[in-house]
């Protein structure tokens, strides 16, 4: 990198940092620390939303996916979310909302103990801080790998220096940072993913590589299924990803519900579905036209974007586009920081301590923020002593997307109308179930070496297992209340309900 590089890089840093210390003023109390007081415009909810989806992973991983076995990567990742957001916005989107709105929620799991009961909530908030901590190490050790290949900056320094600064402006500005940020990395990752895009494009003399590059690469490369992407993984990736998504992954539950109503949040989801539709093709281009640009990087592709930018970008641009790999990851964890935050402080902390429900306003935002400081600087920790290696992609798909089905089943379908009667008894089950089935196959295929333990198998059959215990149990023993009933009905409008309000928290 040249020194114009490291200019652009130290600008970033800079301008994220200020963004934290703005938004502190910003913060009065623990609803704007984690729900931005439900003051955020559905178009900065949306954009935010769209940014905190995904991180350096993509051009670590996926990168290296999308250099050996082509389109594929955008067809079972992008096309999944973006269609699965795009039925969310009319499913989740607005009910998310109007927990906030009507019931005071803060955390996404704060409706859990009414919705089912109290166990149930803490198995899925424990089992999701859990699996969210190792997960968020993965992005530090993808960002860090890119910033070695491009500056060769030691993977630890890499980790310690984007580490400090995302926990400086989120423990700083609450979700007002992090949607802020996330508002100026959505431009930064425009200008850089444009300029790899139109380096290319320059590189094999004008925008019609587009459609030139797949006679030059392998058949396979514009296969939509291939390798070990089959009909069976991309069906289960489909589901996990709509129910990822639209709060699932608990970060993004909270854009919606910052917005101002649940017809605001609707709109949120729908522009976040076509940034995901489109965006990622511009970004995926370059990758799929990297074998042509820099070949025989099968064995290390993981660092094929790098080496690609490296080749093709002048002065200026490489340290654009490394600030863009930067956006990715502190945007994502940020938000998983402040929604774990949340989680901890609201759901968990008061059932080990009765003293937080009396703590005074000032002492939960200070809480809030300690905890968002401890969970980042433990991401951090795990992150410094992985065997870095094929780490990024084994957290994602076999831990991250394996387990993601089992926790996300009781707490979406438990939004939905039609699921009403389905109580703790099946939630739980449907969880516990889940996880110990992912458990059972993880150790078979890494410590038994079970070869017919395939990828498709590892992430298909928790999700299955799961959803049929949810299912079955629900409807076998079904458990009405007046009291989810009412919490259920309440989310169907934006309007008053007319009976008296009844609180979430018990």
């Amino acid at each position: 990198m040249e020194s114009l590089d490291w200019v652009v890089v130290a600008g970033y840093f800079v301008v994220m940092v200020g963004i934290g210390l703005w938004s502190r003023g910003r913060i009065k109390n623990v609803a704007d620390f984690f729900t931005a007081g439900g003051k955020m415009p559905w178009w900065l909810s949306g954009i935010s939303h769209h940014m905190s989806g995904y991180s350096a992973v993509m051009f670590v991983a996926f990168a290296a996916e999308a250099y050996r076995l082509g389109l594929t990567v955008y067809i079972w990742w992008s096309l999944t979310i973006g269609i699965g957001v795009g039925i969310g916005a009319f499913l989740w989107a607005p009910a998310w909302n109007r927990l906030r709105s009507k019931h005071d929620v803060k955390s996404p799991l704060e409706y859990l103990a009414i919705r089912y009961n109290v166990p149930t909530q803490q198995v899925m908030a424990w089992a999701g801080a859990g699996l969210k901590v190792v997960d968020i190490a993965a992005k530090w050790v993808a960002v860090a790998l890119l910033l070695q290949g491009f500056a060769g900056v030691p993977i630890g320094w890499g980790i310690a220096l984007v580490g400090v600064v995302t926990m400086v402006y989120s423990v700083l500005g609450g979700l007002w940072a992090d949607a802020l940020t996330d508002f100026g990395q959505f431009v930064i990752q425009g200008l850089a993913g444009f300029a790899m895009f139109f380096a290319v494009a320059s590189h094999f003399g004008g925008i019609d590589f587009m459609w030139t590059i797949w006679d030059k690469l392998p058949e396979s490369h514009s296969d939509p299924l291939t390798g070990p992407y089959t009909l069976t993984f991309f069906m289960a990736l489909f589901l996990i990803k709509t129910l990822e998504y639209n709060g699932g992954m608990w970060n993004l539950a909270q854009r919606y519900m910052a917005a101002p109503s649940g017809f605001a949040a609707k709109r949120s989801a729908l522009l976040s579905a076509a940034l995901w539709l489109v965006w990622p093709l511009v970004l995926f281009f370059p990758m799929w036209a990297a074998p042509l640009i820099v070949p025989g990087m099968e064995a290390n592709a993981e660092q094929a974007y790098v080496e690609m930018g490296k080749a093709m970008l002048p002065a200026g641009m490489v340290g654009l586009v490394l600030a863009g790999f930067f956006s990715h990851t502190m945007a994502m964890v940020s938000s998983d920081a402040n929604v774990i935050t949340a989680v901890i402080t609201r759901d968990i902390l008061p059932r080990l301590w009765k003293g937080a429900l009396s703590m005074s306003a000032d002492a939960q935002l200070k809480l809030a923020r300690i905890t968002t400081f401890a969970f980042i600087g433990l991401s951090m920790t795990i992150a410094l002593t992985a065997d870095t290696k094929g780490f990024v992609l084994k957290v994602v798909i076999a831990l991250v997307a394996a387990t993601m089905g089992p926790i996300a089943i009781p707490l979406m379908l438990g939004l939905l109308p039609w699921f009403r009667k389905i109580g703790p008894t099946a939630a739980l089950s449907s969880t516990v179930g889940g996880l110990s089935t992912w458990v059972f196959l993880y150790v078979e295929q890494q410590f038994l070496k079970d070869f017919a333990v395939s990828q498709a198998l590892i992430v298909s059959t928790p999700l299955l297992v799961s959803l049929v215990l949810y299912l079955v149990i629900g409807f076998a023993k079904p458990e009405p209340s007046r009291e989810r009933d009412a919490l259920i009905d309440s989310l169907k409008s934006d309007e008053p309900d007319t009976a008296p309000e009844r609180a979430v928290r018990s």
